[in-house]
């Protein structure tokens, strides 16, 4: 699997973390404020659905700076070890994230997040390690 296969692995799970994020916060709010304009803001989501929210948009905050590393790599055609296995370690460790996150796992959920920011690292790592 190449580093653009595993791009798009995590463009997949940009999706699940949008669609689990949405259901949850509608299945709290009701589906007819979801619906609706939502002019009003809806009540503070709380428990999983809340957790679902911010795992979800903290995903947003590192998605694009994985997704410009393996494009850098890729347009430079420097892929070697060190970028497939930083985007292999990345969407591995945002699995884990959202499951840790979901599942409230104190302190784990930070240090799965450091090990996500390990693989953009090791990406970037790439194109110099030659």
């Amino acid at each position: 699997m190449t580093e653009l296969n595993i791009l798009a692995f995590a463009v997949i799970l940009g999706f699940v973390h949008i669609v689990l994020a949405s259901h949850a916060g509608s299945l709290q709010r009701g589906y007819s404020w979801t619906a609706g304009a939502r002019d009003e803001p809806g009540g503070p989501l709380t428990g999983v659905a809340a957790r679902l929210e911010r795992a979800s948009r903290n995903f947003s905050e590192s998605f694009p700076l994985f997704a410009a590393a393996v494009l850098l790599v890729v347009l430079l055609g420097r892929t070697n070890a060190f970028s497939l296995w930083g985007s292999y370690i990345y969407l591995t460790a945002r699995v884990a994230y959202l499951l840790a996150y979901v599942g409230g796992v104190f302190l784990v959920r930070s240090l799965i997040w450091n090990v996500a920011a390990v693989g953009i690292f090791l990406v970037l790592f790439a194109p110099i390690s030659r």
